[in-house]
């Protein structure tokens, strides 16, 4: 990664246990794959920080969204309601149940369709994500969607 690529990037993701609910093997799987994916490769640049990389803190604090944002020089904490993304959430934890059972049970085609909707439902709140964080917090696509998974993360259960 170059320099100033790494500037404009996290070092590191923390979730709040406290705020993670239950998951199943595969939701735990899909959050680590996450956070590793994230840690590989990201676009994160904080509104008025200097240059990163930033450690991120994500947790649930009185039902709202809270990102705490550290790096040199910088420390901030932006809250989000979860208000805006509750449409998405549970609309996304529908399909990818359905998605996880037709693994076990379901012809291929029946599996790449509910795929292809878990993955429009995961653009749209990356999407909305990205919105909610303007002013605050740049992303690119990639890093917007990999935050998602780990915001849902703290809504599953299992």
């Amino acid at each position: 990664m170059s320099d100033v690529k790494a500037s404009q990037s996290l070092k590191s993701i923390v979730i709040d246990e406290d705020s993670l609910a239950a998951a199943s093997r595969d939701q735990e799987q899909e959050r680590q794959v996450a956070i590793f994916d994230l840690l590989d490769g990201n676009y994160f640049e904080p509104a008025e920080a200097a240059g990163g990389p930033y450690d991120l803190r994500l947790s649930l604090i009185e039902n709202r969204l809270a990102f705490d944002i550290a790096g040199p020089a910088y420390e901030r904490r932006h809250l989000l309601s979860l208000s805006p993304f509750r449409g998405v959430i549970k609309d996304y934890f529908m399909i990818c149940d359905s998605y996880y059972s037709a693994i076990r049970n379901s012809s291929p085609q029946q599996i790449e369709a509910l795929d292809m909707g878990r993955r429009g439902l995961h653009n749209e709140g990356s999407s909305l994500l990205r919105e909610r964080l303007e002013g605050k917090v740049k992303t690119d696509l990639d890093t917007a969607r990999r935050l998602f998974t780990l915001i849902c993360a703290l809504h599953w259960r299992g």
